[in-house]
């Protein structure tokens, strides 16, 4: 059976069950089950995907900004399958929950795996990535998106080789086809250029950073149904901006830059030295988003919103899976409230739920 019965079953009674006015569960199951057994798959409600979508957020053991999970804007594109519209539609995504700098989280989700019928795959990572290229002697950009370049490059993508080069998007449709390679419309791609409050040669750096963080490259599973396809967003915390993308070693390694540039002393790791050229590049960060008047949360008020949702889902009775090397910040995380404590265990078997994608 492609589609398991237990867990369609297993997710209807739950959409009832937490939504009062969906009714008694059991007509709808012995329509899920009958589907399934005709088809070898079934269809949600427009109402049970809303849902699903948000629970699976709400289960993503990962996130540490999962109190907002009810505001979730669901797009129901289930009648999307062609490169064409996935490419138009993850431009209009980027568009809404970009709104101006006042982040919205949205998935947009297209047409599911089907018997047979594996449905359209969006190769990149993200909606919106930065460019690497091979260069002798390294990377050009964020050797993160190294691989894609190339293969972007090999389609027939011309490329500029800058430093913050948004790559194009790129959509198969089918299992051993080429993929289709869209340019992102400007009106896309908001994006912050940094600067510090306290020194003015940071802006010299010419670093910058993109508003939407929009994966892209997971499958929502809801009841047993997959969608291969369904780019969602939140918004950014500083930290994985400041700390990770900028300042890991093997993305775009700028704490040396910034340590030179505040004239510290390199010559020890006892010095101190990157972890002061990480606060101030997070500050940078945080600092140059507020200024822009895009959305973005810092670490600190970060985890006490995540305290607050751990506490409201066990008043409710629910556990609250969490990654806690996930959860816990990568900047000062001893002086945040979530690293001072254990969480629920994570079940890998949790439904629904955002998931690897599997290889055709």
């Amino acid at each position: 059976m492609f589609t398991d019965p237990e867990q369609a079953a297993e997710f209807i009674r739950r959409f009832h069950g937490e939504q009062p006015t969906a009714g008694p569960a059991d007509a709808r199951i012995r329509s899920v089950l009958d589907e399934i057994d005709r088809t070898g798959t079934y269809e949600h409600t427009p109402a049970e995907l809303a849902y699903g979508a948000k629970l699976a957020w709400r289960n993503a053991a990962r996130c540490i900004g999962r109190l907002y999970w009810r505001s979730l804007v669901v797009r129901d594109l289930r009648h999307l399958g062609s490169a064409d519209d996935i490419a138009a539609e993850c431009f209009e995504h980027l568009r809404l929950a970009g709104n101006g700098g006042r982040i919205r989280p949205v998935v947009s989700v297209f047409a599911p795996d089907r018997p047979g019928r594996p449905a359209a795959r969006i190769v990149n990572q993200q909606l919106v990535r930065y460019a690497g290229h091979r260069v002798d002697g390294g990377v050009v950009g964020d050797p993160a998106g190294a691989a894609l370049t190339t293969r972007a490059r090999d389609l027939g993508w011309k490329c500029a080789e800058d430093r913050f080069e948004v790559l194009p998007l790129l959509v198969q449709e089918r299992p051993g086809e080429r993929p289709c390679w869209y340019e992102l419309p400007d009106d896309t791609t908001l994006e912050v250029p940094l600067a510090h409050p306290a020194y003015a040669w940071f802006a010299d750096l010419g670093l910058r950073w993109y508003a939407v963080p929009a994966i892209s490259d997971m499958t929502l599973e809801i009841g047993g149904v997959r969608y291969p396809t369904a780019p969602f967003n939140g918004w950014y915390m500083g930290t994985e901006i400041g700390a990770r993308n900028l300042a890991d070693a093997d993305r775009y390694d700028m704490l040396a830059t910034v340590a030179e540039r505040l004239d510290l002393d390199t010559s020890s790791d006892r010095t101190l030295w990157r972890d002061r050229a990480l606060v101030e590049l997070n500050i940078a960060v945080l600092h140059s988003f507020q200024e822009a008047g895009v959305t973005i949360a810092d670490h600190h008020t970060e985890s006490e919103r995540f305290l607050r949702h751990v506490a409201q889902e066990k008043r409710l009775g629910r556990p609250t899976p969490a990654d806690w090397s996930w959860i816990v910040p990568p900047v000062s995380g001893g002086l945040t409230p979530v690293y001072h404590r254990y969480y629920d265990a994570v079940d890998p078997s949790l439904r629904p739920a955002f998931v690897p994608r599997e290889p055709w």
